[in-house]
């Protein structure tokens, strides 16, 4: 994958599975795979129905769905499709989901498209782990998107006040994931793209989080070179399933699957966006867009030694030269990412969304914590300079 000139070696060859422990059974990638994988998937989980949960444009406006609901009824495992979910997953759609996946008797739920589906599948499983006394159901995710909500154990909705919150448990990680790329080809650009950029948030933003081991940061460092390398091959040729199939390795690599207590944020740039986001209509992949390059320009003044060490270090793996200091490698870092959302069309700003700039402030304290933290004011100009 990084690092390897894709000359010397066949991109046919991108298919294969990974197993792990206790929720996550098995991760099968490669064009095509989703006729073989989800079979296999439903033996080893002992499924016997499944909800199919999606978004309204994929349903409505693809093939992509059809022909996830096509192998599900072969299989004789069809449970009906559920296509109400909205951007940020909004708690109707989930208590809507929640109703026909007790209705239809289903017992797995089978997510297609981006991170509101796979979340909001999450959801619907907690609730009915936690309304109805049960267990909590297995899902499978088959993710358009690079947006990686596929490897964590949480889930983001939208409340009934239009809030941001979560639902974590372990047992909530999708027990299988499908990576095909073919199935990505009916995204839109600007969704597929951003989502790329919400990728890279999450891969620099594990080189500073709490908890994540050495190897996992290594493996971001990968992460980062693919995503900068295939996201503009992505934009120039569209159709090219190899460079999908890499990008959705990629996606894969920026959050491994890793065994946390609790869901959470991964840094400052993932909760600026939690907070953009639902408030204002701003999909997941355009938060990233907006929040990440001056994010990591602030760590090069707040971060700690250690963290401006591993951001500095994706330069030798961009190869990019140093700049003689660490805070102006950081620096570098997030001009790097400045470009690439430049280069893939992907500029926007708070006005364009209609974000009211008194309601500034308390944004600031919310993507923080508290109104005394130290970093308060310069997080307060980060959400000022995005107009």
């Amino acid at each position: 994958m990084s690092g390897l000139d894709t000359n010397q070696y066949d991109s046919s060859n991108l298919q294969g599975a990974y197993a792990w422990t206790d929720t996550l059974r098995g991760i099968h990638f490669g064009p095509g795979s989703t006729n073989k994988a989800l079979a296999k998937l439903f033996e080893k989980l002992g499924g016997s129905k499944a909800l199919l949960v999606t978004g309204k444009s994929l349903h409505d406006k693809t093939d992509v769905v059809k022909k996830v609901e096509a192998i599900l009824k072969s299989m004789n495992a069809y449970g009906g499709t559920f296509y109400e979910i909205g951007e940020h997953s909004p708690i109707a759609g989930i208590r809507n989901g929640l109703k026909m996946f007790r209705e239809n008797g289903c017992d797995i739920v089978v997510a297609v498209g981006g991170g509101s589906p796979v979340d909001a599948s999450k959801a619907i499983l907690y609730f009915n782990h936690k309304d109805h006394g049960v267990a909590i159901l297995p899902q499978i995710a088959i993710p358009t998107t690079l947006s990686a909500a596929e490897y964590t154990i949480g889930a983001g909705y939208t409340d009934d006040e239009g809030q941001k919150v979560a639902v974590s448990d372990p047992r909530l990680a999708p027990a299988g994931i499908i990576l095909d790329a073919e199935l990505t080809l009916a995204t839109p650009e600007r969704l597929w793209l951003s989502t790329g950029i919400r990728a890279l948030d999450h891969a620099v933003e594990n080189l500073y989080r709490p908890l994540i081991p050495p190897p996992l940061k290594h493996l971001c460092y990968t992460a980062i070179v693919d995503l900068f390398r295939y996201l503009p091959e992505s934009k120039a040729n569209p159709q090219a399933v190899d460079v999908r199939q890499k990008l959705q390795l990629a996606s894969w690599m920026s959050l491994w699957p890793i065994k946390l207590e609790k869901y959470s944020a991964l840094g400052l740039s993932h909760a600026m966006g939690h907070k953009l986001g639902a408030r204002y209509s701003i999909p997941h992949g355009i938060t990233s867009c907006l929040t990440l390059a001056p994010v990591v320009r602030l760590k090069a003044e707040v971060a700690s030694q250690e963290d401006k060490e591993w951001l500095a270090g994706a330069l030798f793996h961009l190869r990019k030269a140093s700049t003689g200091s660490l805070e102006g490698d950081v620096v570098l870092l997030s001009k790097l990412i400045d470009e690439l959302v430049e280069n893939l069309g992907l500029r926007s700003t708070l006005s364009q969304y209609k974000v009211p700039k008194e309601d500034l402030a308390d944004l600031t304290t919310k993507s923080v914590g508290r109104e005394d933290d130290p970093t308060w004011g310069r997080v307060l100009k980060i959400f000022e300079s995005l107009y």
